[in-house]
Formats: structure tokens, sequence, C-alpha cells
């Protein structure tokens, strides 16, 4: 005669629960898998919360874009002075980038910035290449 194997439901030694913890009896009859209790949370005595759903708001780019002066701020960055011409290329793509997402106030004072930096460092190149033409002269006459 064979033995029957024991089936798994049935504690064999050396397989207790362990102690403080409670037997754990699984979902109770005619609930699907996954859902909570009635009246709790996913896990016995936690309470149910409920979220609000996720607002987006959505940006419309501006109708009317203020300028940018990437273009002006390239040729100071190239060609009049290398740092001021640096910031103003910065600020010149902030301003691209407010444009884009609506935002005027930000834009504004970007733009501004950006112009401002780009004209001083338009006066910076032009008074250093005048100084360079008129120190050349100079050395020129003078030999």
């Amino acid at each position: 005669m064979e033995k029957q194997p024991t089936s798994y439901s049935d504690n064999s030694p050396g397989y207790n629960p362990a102690p403080g913890y409670p037997n754990q009896t699984g979902y109770p009859q005619g609930q699907p898998y996954g859902a909570p209790y009635q009246g709790e949370g996913p896990y016995l005595g936690q309470p149910v919360v409920t979220m609000q759903p996720t607002v987006h708001v959505a940006t419309r780019p501006l109708a009317q874009p203020l300028p940018d002066y990437l273009g002006y701020s390239i040729f100071t960055l190239l060609c009049c002075c290398l740092p001021l011409g640096i910031a103003a290329l910065v600020f010149s793509m902030k301003t691209r980038d407010a444009n884009t997402s609506g935002n005027r106030p930000l834009a504004e004072r970007n733009s501004r910035t950006a112009f401002i930096l780009n004209n001083t460092a338009l006066g910076i190149g032009i008074v250093f290449t005048i100084v360079y033409i008129v120190l050349i002269v100079i050395i020129n006459m003078s030999y």
C-alpha cells in the first residue's frame, strides 16, 4: 500500500507560524483579488484614502512674443565681448522659453536684460576696437 502525500494546508513540523504574527486567513469568500475590504484600505484596519485627480494646466505661447535678441546675442558673443555675450545669450534663451510657455512678465524681464547686455557688450567692443586702431596708428606714426 502506497502512502499518500500530505496536503499543503496542514502545518507540518518545523513550519509553525512565527510567534507574534497572526495566522493569515486569506480573502473573505466572494471578494475579488486585490479589492479592499469593505470600509477599509488594502490592509486590515487601514482607512481608505481618496485622492483628487491631478490637474494639468496647459499654457499657450504668447500671441505677440517679445523679441529675444538671439542673433544680436550671438553677434556680441563672437565679435564684441565674450563674457557679456554669453550672459546675453543665456537671457535670450530664457526669453524664448518664457515666450513659448506664455509667461509674459518673465519674458519682458529677460528680453530687457538681454537687450541691455547686448548693448553694453557692443559698446565695449566698439570702444576696444577704436582704442586698438588709435594705438596702431600712433605706433605706426612714431616709426
